[in-house]
């Protein structure tokens, strides 16, 4: 009994440390329509789903000040740009990052819908150049280097990684402050094109604006240039909703222009694993994989 109090005072400590933090002042949310849409979370199997997101938050969970290495992540849910996964692919990675000294932080972004956005294609990619502009101008409050800061994302928050990673230097929000240093994708949408695309996440994005020109220009295997961040990739050969082939294209898109990239395929896993990969053959190693790369890279001790 005493245990169990221990145990839920400590967690009770470790919510109180989360902090939730609008994206864009009140009233200032850009391509904002006045709407009716509520946000919603429902809980099954273990996997938390918001639907209705109008109204983007980044919730910080700071690593431990006797463990932490200065680094830093952003992190991305997917659920095909009409829900997003908020647990299994969001807050589980945030804890399991904060154990390896490395800050994080969940992005909720807005799920494209033109009742509540103008172009509502925009929405995701401003909310995710605003979160990590928001994380390196906190960088001192929150004991992360700046130069430390990276990406993470899953399926259609894959693609929202990518696009940070390949399109923070495009359009009225552009900034250098919004570029990750380095991009973690997990089972990741790159391509939009139709011999790739996976077509829920293509038209939840695109919505009524979509044509040919929007199309190549979320294909980010297409964006790809000498300064688009290294990247680490996960897919599994078997991903019957993400075709492999998209974490394919945008690992040769960064061998072409010199850009290093680790890449690990594995026969069984489906989509959609986060971290459970009980079950899956080989899957079970990428959190490993994942380990020896920040480790190489100084962003984990």
């Amino acid at each position: 009994m005493i245990m169990a109090a221990g145990l839920s005072l400590l967690s009770l400590q470790s919510m109180a440390q989360n902090e939730v933090i609008p994206l864009w002042p009140e009233g200032k949310i850009p391509n904002n329509k006045t709407n009716t849409i509520q946000e919603k979370s429902v809980t099954t199997d273990g996997i938390l789903r918001i639907s209705g997101v109008t109204v983007p938050t980044l919730t910080a969970y700071p690593a431990p000040k006797e463990k932490a290495t200065g680094a830093a992540v952003m992190i991305c849910p997917g659920g095909g740009y009409g829900i997003l996964a908020a647990s299994h692919e969001g807050s589980d990675l945030a804890r399991w990052f904060n154990e390896r000294g490395i800050s994080a932080f969940v992005l909720k972004y807005r799920l494209p819908d033109a009742k509540a956005m103008e172009h509502q294609h925009e929405a995701p990619l401003q909310d995710a150049m605003q979160g990590m502009k928001m994380i390196r101008q906190g960088a001192k409050k929150w004991n992360i280097d700046a130069d430390k800061i990276g990406v993470m994302g899953f399926s259609a928050g894959g693609h929202l990684a990518a696009t940070l990673s390949t399109h923070y230097n495009m359009g009225e929000k552009a900034s250098e402050e919004s570029k990750p240093n380095f991009s973690i994708l997990m089972y990741p949408v790159i391509s939009l094109m139709p011999e790739l695309a996976h077509g829920g996440s293509r038209d939840n994005l695109l919505g009524p604006d979509k044509s040919e020109e929007l199309i190549k220009y979320y294909s980010n295997e297409l964006q790809v240039t000498e300064k688009t961040p290294t990247a680490f990739l996960v897919h599994a050969m078997d991903d019957s909703a993400v075709p492999v082939e998209n974490s394919i294209a945008y690992y040769l898109a960064l061998k072409k222009v010199k850009i290093p990239a680790e890449m690990h395929l594995y026969p069984k896993g489906g989509h959609g694993y986060g971290m459970r990969t009980e079950g899956k053959g080989s899957l079970v190693n990428w959190p490993a994989a994942l380990e020896g790369w920040l480790k190489a890279n100084s962003w984990m001790k």
